[in-house]
């Protein structure tokens, strides 16, 4: 037991000094294993990080909590957002920047909006310092093998991760079953320099059934040496 909660305290002590850390930058990547047998081009492959769009979300952070995020859309357009508590910008490829309150404001359609949500996941964005001691937090324990830290995560942890975000007008999201997860922490000089966690579950959305088995990466680096510049445009929606 003492040596468990070692191994979860080195974890909790390199989370705390990423977190305490000027500056940052991560790449966060997300893979969806589909089940055997199944197509791996159908409803698979790589997406990008939390449901971001087509390919992995790049970001930076500050200490002082504003967050940058940037990541493919759809048709090759890249959108890009800034983020301090809930209020920021969003610009998707050559359109203007929107702050997050308009780009979340529902616009009477009642259909799938994937602008809107996405404005919506950049509202609740966590830091990946902020994100790792969540995930901590929820593991039912901590255990070293050789250079990796690692333990299974709760059940409500893993039907987070596999959520597609905020349920609209607050209602409830979709049924998940079957619920499994795991999480891992790479730490090198004290710091943590990589996470991923493993979540699988049954999505249970409209009457339709879909397996998930999703793992997600995320890669920090440029501890101390990561700088934001923000355009005046994006920045009025930050004050």
């Amino acid at each position: 037991g003492s040596l468990l909660a070692a191994d979860k305290d080195d974890v909790t002590a390199a989370i705390a000094k990423l977190a305490a850390a000027d500056n940052y930058s991560w790449k966060s990547t997300s893979t969806n294993i589909p089940p055997p047998g199944a197509d791996a081009n159908a409803g698979g492959g790589r997406r990008g990080g939390r449901g971001f769009g087509g390919g992995p979300t790049d970001g930076k952070v500050q200490k002082d909590g504003l967050i940058y995020v940037s990541m493919p859309g759809r048709g090759g357009a890249v959108t890009e957002g800034y983020v301090k508590g809930t209020k920021g910008a969003i610009k998707a490829g050559d359109a203007d920047w929107t702050s997050l309150a308009d780009a979340t404001a529902d616009d009477g359609g009642g259909g799938f909006n994937p602008a809107r949500m996405t404005a919506m996941r950049l509202q609740t964005l966590k830091a990946p310092a902020d994100a790792a001691k969540d995930l901590l937090a929820k593991t039912k324990s901590i255990t070293k093998t050789e250079d990796v830290y690692a333990g299974d995560l709760t059940e409500d942890a893993v039907k987070a991760l596999l959520s597609f975000g905020p349920p609209r007008g607050g209602g409830e999201g979709p049924d998940i079953t079957g619920a499994k997860g795991s999480v891992k922490f790479w730490i090198k000089d004290g710091v943590l320099v990589k996470y991923e966690t493993t979540a699988k579950g049954t999505i249970s959305f409209n009457g339709n059934d879909m397996d998930r088995n999703t793992v997600t990466t995320v890669e920090i680096k440029d501890v101390g040496a990561t700088k934001i510049d923000v355009p005046a445009d994006a920045k009025k929606s930050l004050s």
